[in-house]
C-alpha cells in the first residue's frame, strides 16, 4: 500500500526530536511537486494547505521520532503483518500519522497538514506554534490503538534533580570494587506502559546496590524522559559481594586496588532505592491509569549524578499534588530540584465533531469506542491555544513505542485510513 510506501520513505529521513532541516526540505519539495502552499515556523512546525482553501478540517501529527541512540535511522523490517525495526525504536509513533498526511496530499485532498516539530521532547512545536489554524475540526493522527477515539490525555511535567555531594575516602576496610550492569530490559512508553509491570533498570540496579550497602562511585542509565529505562550501570564498592535483581543483570568484581576513593552521596541510592515508581492512580470505570511518575535518566555529571524522572496526570491539579511532593521528598535526600516541559491534561469532550467521528467510525469497526490515554497528547495544547477547534485523535495499532520492540500492524494502518479518508469527506461538507 502506497501509505507504508511513503513510511518506509519518511524514515530514511533523520528525523529524532532536535532534527528539523531534512523533513522540512522534503516538505517543502512536497508542496512544491503538488501545489500547495507550505510555511515554516520559528518553531519549524510546517504548516500546507491549498492556495484559497476553505477546508474545514485540520490533520496533525508530530515529525520528530524517539531515537534511542542520536541520530540512528531506523531499518524497518517487515514480518507476519507487522512493520517493525532492527535494534531501534520503529517512529510509527508519529511517522504513519505523517504517512497519512502525505498520501493525502499526494492525492490532492483539501485539508490544513500541520506537522509539529520535537513532540518526544515536551511537546514543543506544539507549545510554540506560531500559525493561525482556520479549520473548525482538528484530526490528531497520534493514537495507538485501532478502533479507540481519544478524547483526552494525561498531563505531564519533567522533574530535573542533582545531588553534587562527594568526598573523598580512605579504603580502611579494603572493599572491592564491583562493576553492576543492567541490560536488554524491554523498555516502553512512560505513558501508556506505565502500568504494564515493566522492569526499571534504575530501580533493579539501586535494589542491588543498596542490599549489598554499597557505596557508589558513578552511575548511569536511561534513554530518554519518556521511556521506560532499558538499560544502567554502576561502579560501587563494596564488603559483600552484589546480587542479582533480574536475569538481566551482570556483576563483575574490578581486580583493582583502591587506597582512596571519590564516595558519592548514599542519599543517591537511598531515593532511588525507596522512590516509588509508577502507576499512582487507577480509574476502574474508565479503565486508565489516573497518575503516574518514572524515573527515566540517571547520569554522572560532576561530582554527583543528575536524574530526570517524568510525571503525569489526567488532572492538572493532581499533577502539582505529586510535583510537589516529588519535589519535597528529593530535597530532603540533597537534591537540588528543577522542571521543565510542562502540558496541561486534554479534559475528556464529548462533542459533535467526536460523535461525528464515533459514527463514522463504526460504519468500518463495530467495537469503536471514546476513551481517553494516560500519555501526553498534543490536542490539550491546541485546545487551549485554538477554543474554537473540535478536536479528537486516532490512529492505528501501534504496540510498544519508544522501545525496540515498537511495531506497527500493517492491516490496522489500512484499516485507519478508510477512516481518515470518510472523516475528511464528511467534515468538509459541514
Amino acid at each position: 500500500m502506497r501509505i507504508i510506501e511513503i513510511f518506509k520513505q519518511i524514515t530514511a529521513i533523520p528525523r529524532c526530536s532536535g532534527t528539523y532541516k531534512p523533513f522540512i526540505e522534503y516538505m517543502q519539495n512536497i508542496a512544491k511537486r503538488y501545489n500547495y502552499l507550505c510555511h515554516v515556523d520559528g518553531a519549524n512546525n510546517i504548516l500546507l494547505y491549498k492556495n484559497n482553501s476553505n477546508t474545514n478540517i485540520c490533520l496533525q501529527s508530530h515529525y520528530d521520532i524517539v531515537c534511542l541512540k542520536n541520530g540512528k535511522i531506523p531499518k524497518i523490517i517487515e514480518s507476519n503483518g507487522f512493520l517493525k525495526a532492527k535494534d531501534s525504536t520503529l517512529g510509527a509513533d508519529n511517522g504513519i500519522g505523517c504517512a497519512y498526511m502525505l498520501y493525502l496530499i499526494e492525492n490532492s485532498i483539501n485539508c490544513e497538514y500541520l506537522f509539529t516539530s520535537d513532540e518526544e521532547i515536551g511537546l514543543v512545536g506544539a507549545n510554540n506554534i506560531e500559525f493561525n489554524i482556520q479549520s473548525s475540526y482538528m484530526l490528531n493522527l497520534d493514537s495507538e490503538v485501532e478502533s479507540e477515539i481519544c478524547i483526552g490525555c494525561a498531563g505531564g511535567v519533567d522533574i530535573f534533580a542533582t545531588n553534587n555531594k562527594s568526598s573523598i575516602m580512605p579504603n580502611s576496610y579494603n572493599k572491592t570494587l564491583f562493576k553492576i550492569q543492567v541490560d536488554k530490559l524491554d523498555g516502553g512508553h512512560s505513558g501508556i506502559d506505565i502500568d504494564k509491570n515493566i522492569p526499571n533498570a534504575l530501580k533493579l540496579i539501586a535494589q542491588s546496590i543498596k542490599e549489598c550497602d554499597g557505596e557508589l562511585i558513578s552511575l548511569e542509565g536511561g534513554d530518554r524522559i519518556n521511556s521506560i529505562p532499558k538499560s544502567a550501570k554502576a561502579i560501587i564498592l563494596s564488603e559483600k559481594t552484589p546480587l542479582q535483581t533480574t536475569k538481566n543483570m551482570t556483576i563483575q568484581k574490578i581486580d583493582k586496588k583502591v587506597e582512596h576513593y571519590k564516595k558519592l552521596d548514599g542519599n543517591i541510592i537511598n531515593f532511588l532505592y525507596t522512590f516509588s515508581n509508577g502507576t499512582r492512580g487507577y480509574d476502574s470505570k474508565l479503565d486508565v491509569v489516573t497518575d503516574s511518575i518514572n524515573l527515566a535518566i540517571a547520569k554522572n555529571i560532576n561530582d554527583g549524578v543528575h536524574i530526570q524522572l517524568s510525571a503525569r496526570s489526567m488532572d492538572d491539579s493532581q499533577l502539582e499534588i505529586i510535583k510537589n511532593e516529588t519535589t519535597s521528598l528529593l530535597q530532603c535526600f540533597g537534591f537540588e530540584v528543577s522542571y521543565k516541559g510542562k502540558y496541561p491534561a486534554w479534559q475528556s469532550s464529548n462533542s459533535p465533531f467526536t460523535q461525528q467521528v464515533l459514527q463514522i467510525y463504526k460504519k468500518y469497526n463495530k467495537n469503536a469506542r471514546l476513551r481517553a490515554i494516560h500519555a501526553g497528547l498534543e490536542c490539550a495544547i491546541f485546545q487551549k491555544k485554538f477554543p474554537h477547534m473540535q478536536i479528537c485523535s486516532i490512529g492505528p495499532n501501534i504496540y510498544f513505542p519508544h522501545s525496540i520492540r515498537e511495531k506497527c500492524e500493517v492491516t490496522s494502518v489500512n484499516n485507519v485510513y478508510e477512516v481518515i479518508k470518510d472523516i475528511v469527506v464528511v467534515t468538509n461538507r459541514l
